[in-house]
């Protein structure tokens, strides 16, 4: 059995607003690193080997707290970790998408269309998959990314609906050779 610790980046000032970031490339602030360094204590005893991140400034930054934090080497970056592209719906709040563009929103919503100039759902969950299956290895490896990517490969591997992803919310993900199996951390 190899594990991965999927962890989603620490806050940034636009989720602290209700942002939608998607390919935005938003920093951590004060309480994002603050969250960072506390889930490198929540780590401290899992056996990481390997630190993986997003290219996003959010999710690289959180994975070199924890790696440095830890006594590990600089993360290694891959840009298939990087969160869904949400188009026209990017530096909005859910209240200005439904207000600006309140068909693509309902559509989004029902879960029957993705935003005009986003990423398809089916695209963020392949992509996440080929990353993932590509990364896991010997050792537990801690990959950082992003809620919105990490909610539809989690959905669609555990087959049911599942919470937003909150920040510095951990993912404990094992994979048998054949498939992957996953539940929070505790």
């Amino acid at each position: 059995m190899r594990r991965i610790l999927l962890a989603r980046h620490g806050q940034t000032a636009w989720n602290a607003l209700g942002r939608l970031q998607g390919h935005t490339d938003i920093e951590l602030d004060a309480t994002g690193r603050t969250q960072a360094r506390e889930l490198a204590r929540s780590l401290g005893d899992a056996g990481i080997t390997r630190v993986w991140s997003s290219d996003l400034a959010r999710a690289k930054e959180t994975a070199a707290i924890v790696a440095g934090e830890l006594g590990l080497p600089p993360p290694e970056v891959d840009a298939e970790l990087r969160e869904r592209k949400f188009g026209v719906f990017e530096g909005l709040t859910r209240d200005e998408c439904a207000a600006q563009h309140p068909d693509a929103w309902r559509a989004w919503v029902a879960q029957t269309s993705h935003p005009p100039g986003g990423e398809p759902r089916a695209d963020a969950t392949a992509r996440m998959q080929r990353a993932l299956l590509r990364l896991v290895g010997d050792g537990t490896t801690l990959v950082v990314s992003h809620g919105g990517v990490m909610r539809l490969w989690l959905m669609d591997v555990l087959g049911t609906t599942i919470p937003l992803v909150g920040n510095a919310a951990t993912y404990e993900v094992d994979h048998d050779g054949q498939a992957f199996r996953a539940k929070l951390r505790a």
